[in-house]
């Protein structure tokens, strides 16, 4: 009988007897489920964050920011700048012959959360008339715009989710005086979590003269390096230009670090207490198996056979509990919806994203930990000498 024949053989013989170690097989399976389900619910959820973001934009916009500072909520434009900044040749025309830019203000509000009395920070934002026009992509799918000059809100479908009092015909108190939501929008991005207001209204309110950022629509998309090039060397102006595309993935790159860092740290702490448990496992189904394997080499099977049949099955029940895992983390969290700290301050509503990248690292750690909690047991069992397990 061939070696390919002896390994195919001792492998089916071994897998078709695990339920017989239904008890100690569990073991390997639920501690690998537990890795696995783990590291990929922790994941999606920076998955989730970091694709809500850099969806954010698009590559025909740019966004232009006081120079020096990190992010919209610490910038700060005067009205001069502002109209300066608009008159750039690369700056796409309405058919009115107007620029398609939008000074855009941005300020922290307090809405509370569903279910709870606390209040959450969030994003307050207020456009000019072509802020709307700027972003083709933002649908209002309830309710009407907002009007220039009074006190009226559109707020994001994630902020309307995540948060309490946001449905549309609902007040909300600002500075001591009551907003009307009147409209729901969904743009598929970050602005999701935000509430819009009139630019004119909201500078009124909070006792704002200028703007924190200018949005622009570009003529066509090379022109970026020009309108960069002129406005950041103009001796009038102290500003910083971005498209949206990279001003919005550097506002998740922080967090999704630090979730990838404190996801790896859980993980690993996990995958010693499953590789333990394989490993134990393993030795106890060697031990169990000693005369079948002394048997098998008094009849001619070699070592080789022997060391793959304890390989295949840690594989296996490793492979089972990655997929059991992964299988429970794209049931409880994939699209759960959730809001988080993000940039400024301010609540992010995003969903956890249970990719197939995600399923296939994490399996990819399930056959990692099986792999080393077999093969020392299928060493051990190899080098078993053939007397010595014929007696068991």
């Amino acid at each position: 009988m061939s070696t390919l024949t002896q390994i195919r053989e001792i492998v089916l013989m071994n897998l078709k007897s695990i339920p017989q170690r239904l008890g100690a097989s569990l073991v390997i399976v639920i501690g690998i489920a537990g890795v696995v389900g783990v590291l990929v619910a922790m994941l999606s959820m920076s998955t989730g964050l970091n694709k809500t973001l850099t969806a954010t934009g698009d590559p025909n916009r740019a966004i232009v920011l006081r120079g020096g500072s990190n992010g919209e909520l610490a910038s700060f434009l005067d009205r001069s700048a502002a109209t300066l900044i608009k008159q750039d040749p690369a700056i796409a025309r309405h058919a009115d012959r107007l620029p398609l830019a939008s000074g855009e203000l941005i300020v922290i509000t307090e809405v509370p959360r569903k279910g709870q009395s606390s209040g959450a920070n969030v994003s307050l934002r207020g456009v000019e008339a072509k802020g709307l026009t700027v972003r083709p992509e933002l649908k209002l799918i309830e309710g009407r715009r907002f009007k220039p000059g009074l006190r009226e809100i559109i707020v994001g479908k994630g902020a309307a989710t995540q948060f309490d009092g946001l449905q549309v015909g609902a007040k909300l108190k600002f500075r001591g005086s009551y907003w009307d939501v009147v409209g729901v929008f969904e743009s598929g991005d970050a602005h999701d979590s935000e509430l819009w207001a009139d630019l004119d209204t909201v500078q009124s309110a909070f006792g704002r003269s200028g703007v924190s950022s200018v949005v622009v629509r570009l003529n066509y998309r090379e022109a970026f390096k020009d309108l960069k090039r002129r406005l950041e060397s103009d001796p009038q102006l102290n500003v910083e230009v971005k498209t949206e595309k990279d001003y919005f993935s550097s506002q998740s790159s922080g967090l999704t670090r630090q979730i990838g860092f404190l996801t790896s740290i859980v993980t690993v702490i996990m995958a010693f207490g499953a590789l333990f448990g394989a490993l134990n496992t393993m030795y106890s189904a060697v031990s169990a198996r000693t005369a079948e394997i002394g048997t098998l080499r008094a009849l001619g099977f070699g070592n080789a056979p022997v060391v793959a049949s304890v390989m295949a099955e840690a594989m296996f029940l490793s492979l089972l509990g990655g997929v059991l895992g992964a299988g429970i983390a794209y049931v409880l969290f994939n699209d759960y919806s959730v809001s988080t700290l993000g940039g400024g301050f301010t609540q992010v509503a995003f969903n956890f994203a249970v990719t197939p990248g995600l399923v296939a690292q994490g399996l990819s750690w399930a056959l990692a930990i099986g792999f080393l909690g077999g093969l020392a047991p299928a060493v051990r069992a190899a080098r078993l000498p053939v007397t010595a397990a014929l007696r068991g």
